[in-house]
């Protein structure tokens, strides 16, 4: 062929192999391969020596640039790929082809680096799609003429046509693969969250969550080495309480560091993650197996909670490949979901201790002003009975009978508190045996005298929560009698009344002022308001100094499904 115009019948010919070969084109996914295929049918369709495709990146620089018709030997000579500049720089801005005899004598030309081939003709033709530019067919040294022709570029814009789409195809196509990646990888890890939240959630021990973790952290990751640096409670010392894998028997050179010290102070301190590479300077801080070993890069991150930093999350992997941005933000989910696991056992075990302590101070306060006082009270008989000894033997003796009638009381008193301390429940009785029971024992630590009347098939309708409730009822009321109504006789009443259950319990003991009561209250009878109100029900408490008490439980029937 020469460089005159084709004839009609082969300008045809031209467009349908053209056609035939860029509908292989877009069917191509890998946009390198693409890219190959693209210089290769333009080198052919246009009958050039030389080809290449060139790719525009995000920046507006040249991302890819793939030749065809040089050997692997001539590109390894070169020293570098082109630059976007001269010709292929011109056509990098420009929207129209630029097609020219020879290439040295162009203006825009700014000649070959070293070991290039000669090249003498040039035809460019940008790649466009939507009104961007996003690359350009490259085509130097026309074979069978000195330059190339108006037909050349024809099908070689028509080429570029295709090309766009095909080009745009295989990005969209790498994109959704990469997006894909990353659903999945998001996906995975959401798995394991949701894993170790279930083992954080339900764990009450420190050194189990951490093992969890860390154990899965490494795992997942394929990362070899772990630690984790736990700042002590009120310090601030950071101590190494947890260390996995066998490549390293420690990845820093101590195991205690003060808050700001060193890579493990400073990561908590600044609450901020460290990424450290073993190819840089700076790594004194690490222990001699990591230096010495294979490791590339070791990590730090913050192990936070609500009230800061709790410690340091340590790994260090072998892979030549450092951590990704996903692979550390996982890494800082892990570190908060922890530190919130930790904090939420630490202030479990604070809400024990002070529950502990006020249940203590309850029980001295009690002692102190019941028990304690009466024991007091007996010294004090006592003490008045050794005075009377040559005086008054028979007020003497008096007074020691005395003595041992208060101690028999202080002891029942006794017997009645540590049995009140003991939570009891309805073992497979209903309503009105545990009351018989309650009653049993009470009068065994009391010697009081209790009259009880109800029907056990009445009570029988009340569901399992009304017959709790009440029977806890009568249980502290019970008790706040033996422990301060001084009573002879208490009376037990349980009936029906169309939609409740009602329980009454008075005493004949010495009663006591409703309106003084009401801004001290206790325990005992605070625990009968809140029992009831649970249930559904109420409490109604009527007392008169010197006149006994009553107190009025009521429960709605609730027949249990």
């Amino acid at each position: 062929m020469s460089g005159l115009q084709l004839t009609r019948e082969q300008l045809e010919e031209r467009l349908l192999a053209l056609h035939q070969a860029s509908l292989q084109l877009v069917q191509e996914i890998s946009l390198e391969t693409l890219l190959e295929r693209i210089a290769a049918v333009a080198c052919e369709q246009a009958g050039a020596r030389y080809a290449a495709v060139g790719v525009i990146g995000p920046d507006g620089e040249l991302q890819s640039f793939i030749p065809v018709g040089m050997s692997e030997e001539e590109l390894a000579r070169m020293a570098h790929p082109p630059r976007g500049l001269g010709l292929i720089g011109a056509l990098m801005h420009s929207q129209q082809p630029i097609r020219v005899a020879d290439i040295a004598s162009d203006p825009r030309s700014v000649g070959f680096p070293p070991h290039h081939p000669p090249m003498t003709s040039f035809l460019g033709v940008p790649i466009r799609h939507a009104g961007r530019h996003i690359g350009q067919i490259y085509l130097t040294d026309k074979i069978d003429a000195p330059e190339f022709t108006a037909d050349d570029q024809l099908l070689i814009e028509m080429l570029a046509a295709y090309a766009a789409v095909a080009i745009t195809n295989a990005r969209m196509y790498q994109e959704l693969i990469q997006r894909d990646r990353i659903l999945t990888r998001r996906n995975e890890n959401l798995a394991l969250l949701n894993e170790l939240a279930s083992t954080l959630a339900t764990s009450a021990d420190i050194d189990q969550i951490l093992d969890k973790a860390l154990t899965q952290v490494l795992d997942y990751l394929q990362i070899e080495v772990g630690e984790v640096y736990l700042r002590m409670e009120n310090s601030r010392t950071l101590k190494l309480v947890l260390h996995r894998g066998h490549q390293a028997k420690s990845l820093f050179a101590r195991e205690q560091y003060q808050l700001g010290e060193g890579v493990i102070g400073k990561v908590a301190k600044n609450n901020q993650p460290n990424l450290i590479s073993l190819s840089d300077t700076g790594t004194a801080d690490l222990h001699p197996d990591v230096l010495l070993g294979e490791f590339h890069q070791v990590a730090c991150l913050p192990i936070n909670g609500r009230q800061g930093v709790l410690g340091v999350l340590c790994v260090a992997s072998c892979h030549p490949r450092p951590l990704d941005e996903m692979e550390v933000q996982f890494l800082a989910t892990i570190g908060s979901w922890v530190g919130t696991a930790i904090e939420n056992v630490r202030l479990n075990l604070q809400g024990r201790r002070l529950a502990v302590l006020e249940e203590r101070e309850r029980i001295g306060m009690d002692l102190h002003d019941g028990i304690i006082q009466s024991i007091y009270a007996v010294g004090l008989t006592l003490e008045h009975a050794r005075l009377l000894v040559k005086e008054d033997p028979q007020g003497m003796l008096q007074r020691i009978e005395q003595a041992i009638s208060d101690l028999n009381s202080t002891i029942r008193d006794i017997r009645a508190y540590i049995l009140d301390l003991r939570p009891r429940q309805l073992r497979n009785e209903n309503l009105m045996q545990g009351i018989r029971r309650l009653i049993q024992e009470f009068r065994a630590n009391t010697l009081l005298t209790v009259n009880l009347q109800g029907s056990d098939e009445e009570m029988a309708v009340l569901g399992e929560a009304q017959a709790v409730a009440l029977f806890h009822i009568c249980q502290e009321a019970l008790a706040n009698i033996a422990k301060h109504a001084r009573a002879r006789t208490v009376n037990i009443t349980l009936w029906l009344s169309a939609e409740r259950a009602l329980m009454e319990i008075s005493d004949d003991g010495r009663g006591f002022d409703l309106e003084k009561m009401q801004m001290t209250i206790g325990h005992g009878l605070s625990n009968m308001h809140t029992r009831a109100r649970n249930a559904g029900g109420d409490v109604e408490i009527t007392s008169e100094p010197g006149n006994g008490t009553t107190i009025l439980a009521w429960v709605p029937i609730r027949h249990e499904e």
